[in-house]
């Protein structure tokens, strides 16, 4: 463990977030009573060049409100405002946010806990204030999303405790990097007491919190103040309401971050807005009140990306053009390299032929657009297929690829699967499907023994060239256990070949590592 904090350190794989205009943090005035109460407090507007200006007087948009962690700066809030502004402006401000943040005066509470209960209901005050903002306009909001960074997020979850509450001023509840488990030192009572008053809170009044949708995301091997346990909510806690997932398995980011760069780790702030945004209710021009809506997008967003844009009710079938020409596939393997093809395809595979000597069917597609590009077909007595099922929703976006797995007894009414191949003007882009059984992929490896030092190792040989490999890592389950895994190839040599992807999935929860 010593030996890893030392000298085995992730790089870092985030971008920096930057705006294209200064940022400004506009003070919003508070009542007379709740500036006496909390004079080392203060709240702020976040926004930049014309968009502050135009902000000043009228508020518009939705608030979401910022709470930094430890000796955390108000000023953290940048990253999500300015790429939230920047979304804004592709939709033409059809919908926008507007971001509040908290000045803590950058107390240190996760040192000393005598200032949480202070904290929780300064934020409070702000929520009520926030919404007062909004009270004369035509889409005026009932209820504010938060935002928290590491302690701030549990001084979220804390409001919950104070009897003069009500659980409808908050609808959804993003943590980055917050212990919600357990204090990382519990230095003193007050913050001892402090957890134990909100996890149990949390778990007794589950029921009451079930129109609050809570998304926690952890760091990762990145960050060594707050490691991963520690910030997933607890498992009795609002049933399927919350999400606990770790920054290195969330779609479209895939890495890691350290306890600070997650409050500007650009691949990770992008998926927060996008799921922000495709959780506006036209109506309302707010966040919806569907709870299972914000489930879905929270999933589609930081759990299982399908590589197309969200929709709340997809089409399950769907007419398939014929003006492309109609190819068979009878093999179980199936590779084919597209390059500036001016005709688009459908490439068929009959299943009825393997159905008796396979049990499933994987492809891959290297394009990473979000249009449908596999489906099923239901017509039996022809080569050609004018309706079908649409199989994309069922992809999961990998980084160089999106794949489907298909279990063929799951489908027993399919008789084709079909693959979409349109016509590319200068795109190049490859695909794949074969037919397998899975028991020939699944490899069972015992890991070595605690005792053995590291001494002895595990090898195993994989002589095919299938698309998919399933190596089971047995008895590996402990936090104490540590493993160094090599991968080496003995394929020949080719200048076209594609990069492979490995995935260390953990079955019992969202913190998959991915490496290309």
């Amino acid at each position: 463990g010593v030996r890893d904090v030392l000298f085995v350190y992730e790089e870092n794989r985030c971008s920096m977030t930057y705006m294209y205009e200064y940022p400004e943090y506009l003070k919003i005035k508070l009542p007379k009573k709740t500036a006496r109460r909390y004079p080392a407090y203060e709240l702020y507007l976040y926004g930049e060049g014309n968009y502050a200006e135009e902000n000043k007087n009228l508020l518009t948009g939705i608030p979401v409100l910022f709470l930094p962690g430890n000796a955390g700066s108000y000023k953290q809030v940048r990253s999500l405002g300015s790429i939230a502004l920047r979304k804004a402006e592709d939709v033409d401000f059809k919908y926008h946010f507007n971001f509040f943040s908290v000045n803590f005066n950058e107390e240190l509470v996760a040192l000393y806990g005598g200032s949480l209960q202070r904290q929780t209901k300064f934020v409070h005050e702000c929520i009520k204030v926030i919404l007062k903002l909004y009270r004369d306009g035509e889409f005026a909001p009932t209820s504010v999303a938060i935002v928290g960074h590491s302690m701030g997020g549990l001084v979220a979850r804390a409001l919950l405790t104070l009897k003069s509450f009500k659980p409808e001023l908050i609808n959804l509840l993003i943590t980055q990097a917050t212990p919600h488990v357990a204090p990382v030192m519990p230095l003193d009572r007050y913050l001892t007491d402090f957890y134990t008053a909100v996890n149990n809170h949390w778990m007794l009044k589950a029921q009451d919190l079930r129109n609050l949708t809570t998304l926690s995301v952890a760091g990762g091997f990145r960050d060594y103040q707050v490691r991963s346990g520690l910030a997933f909510l607890p498992r009795l806690s609002q049933h399927d309401s919350a999400l606990s997932v770790v920054s290195s398995a969330v779609p479209r980011a895939w890495a890691s971050t350290d306890h600070l760069s997650i409050v500007w780790c650009k691949e990770l702030i992008l998926a927060t807005i996008r799921a922000l945004f495709d959780l506006i209710d036209e109506n309302t021009r707010q966040i919806t009140e569907d709870p299972k809506k914000r489930m879905s997008v929270l999933n589609h967003h930081f759990i299982r990306h399908p590589a197309k844009i969200f929709e709340e009710n997809p089409e399950v079938f769907t007419e398939l053009p014929g003006i492309f020409m109609w190819i068979t596939v009878k093999a179980s393997k199936w590779t084919y390299s597209v390059y500036n093809d001016s005709d688009g395809k459908y490439f068929t595979f009959p299943l009825a032929s393997h159905r008796k000597s396979y049990s499933h069917v994987y492809c891959e597609n290297s394009m990473l657009d979000t249009s449908s590009w596999i489906y099923g077909c239901m017509n039996s007595n022809s080569s050609m297929c004018l309706e079908a099922t649409d199989l994309s929703w069922k992809a999961e976006l990998l980084p160089t690829t999106k794949v489907v797995m298909l279990k063929l007894q799951d489908y027993p009414s399919l008789t084709h699967i079909v693959i979409q191949v349109p016509a590319a003007a200068g795109n190049k882009y490859t695909l794949g499907c074969e037919f397998f059984k899975e028991d020939s992929r699944t490899v069972q490896l015992p890991v070595t023994h605690l005792f053995s030092f590291g001494l002895s190792s595990s090898k195993i040989l994989l002589n095919s060239t299938g698309l998919l490999y399933n190596v089971q890592l047995q008895h590996f389950n402990q936090i104490y256990q540590a493993f160094k895994i090599y991968i080496e190839s003995h394929c020949q040599s080719l200048k076209e070949r594609k990069p492979s992807v490995y995935r260390l999935h953990i079955p019992w929860s969202h913190e998959d590592s991915i490496i290309v």
